[in-house]
């Protein structure tokens, strides 16, 4: 999977916005708002953890597609793009976690 596959997946979540919440899960999340969105982040992310502490690759692997879906999801709510979030993580690039993390205060 490449950035494009995301971009591109997220360019759906985008058309779907104003869609029939009746008839998109997307378009629902959207009529919802960001709460909601932020709720279903947690959800997600919970899950994640505990599907990591299992031995099921396939169990990590589905929730973790969960999540990214839902944060993409946010990043259509926020009207950014992957590009927004690529461009962060390649400014990272080189810089230990440690420093980077005391940078943001």
């Amino acid at each position: 999977m490449t950035n494009e596959y995301l971009e591109n997946l997220l360019n759906t979540i985008k058309s779907k916005k104003n869609s029939d919440p009746n008839l998109s899960y997307t378009a629902l999340l959207h009529k919802k708002g960001l709460n909601e969105i932020l709720k279903k982040i947690g959800e997600e992310a919970s899950e994640t953890i505990i599907a990591a502490k299992s031995d099921d690759n396939n169990e990590i692997i589905h929730e973790i597609a969960d999540l990214w879906f839902h944060c993409l999801v946010l990043l259509s709510q926020k009207n950014l793009s992957v590009n927004d979030v690529i461009v962060e993580l390649k400014r990272r690039e080189g810089t230990s976690g440690i420093e980077e993390k005391s940078n943001r205060k």
